[in-house]
C-alpha cells in the first residue's frame, strides 16, 4: 500500500489522519510505503505546537518509528530548518520518479 500525504499539517487535520491510517494498516501486518510530499514534510517538524493535531502527530510518529517504518520524503520539499526531523525518524529522500516507482509496485493507494 502507498500512502501519499501532501496536505499541510499546519493548516489541516488531514495530514495527521493519513498518517494514522498508515499506522493502522501497518499494525495489520501489511507493507506500507509512506510518502511525504510538499508541505506534508512538516509532519516531521520538531515543534508540533504549530501543527493541527500536534500532540497526536507526535504519538503516531513515535509509533511508526518504533515499528521501523521510514518516511519517503520528497527531496525538494525538505525544510531547511535544523530542527526538522529532530527525532531522527528514518527518512529516505525521493523524487517524482521514485514516487512513481512506488506507485507502480503498490496494490492500493491512499492519497491525502
Amino acid at each position: 500500500m502507498l500512502v501519499l500525504i501532501s496536505e499541510d499539517p499546519r493548516a489541516s487535520h488531514r495530514a495527521n489522519e493519513a498518517m494514522r491510517i498508515a499506522l493502522g494498516v501497518v499494525a495489520g501486518e501489511n507493507e506500507v510505503s509512506i510518502v511525504l510530499a510538499g508541505p506534508a514534510t512538516h509532519l516531521l517538524d520538531e515543534d508540533t505546537d504549530e501543527l493541527v493535531d500536534g500532540d497526536d502527530i507526535a504519538k503516531v510518529r513515535a509509533s511508526l518509528r518504533k515499528l521501523g517504518i521510514p518516511f519517503h520524503v520528497e527531496a525538494t520539499s525538505v525544510p531547511p530548518d535544523a530542527s526538522w526531523n529532530a527525532d531522527a525518524h528514518p527518512v529516505t529522500p525521493i523524487d517524482a520518479e521514485g514516487i512513481a516507482a512506488l506507485a507502480i509496485r503498490a496494490s492500493r493507494f491512499i492519497v491525502f
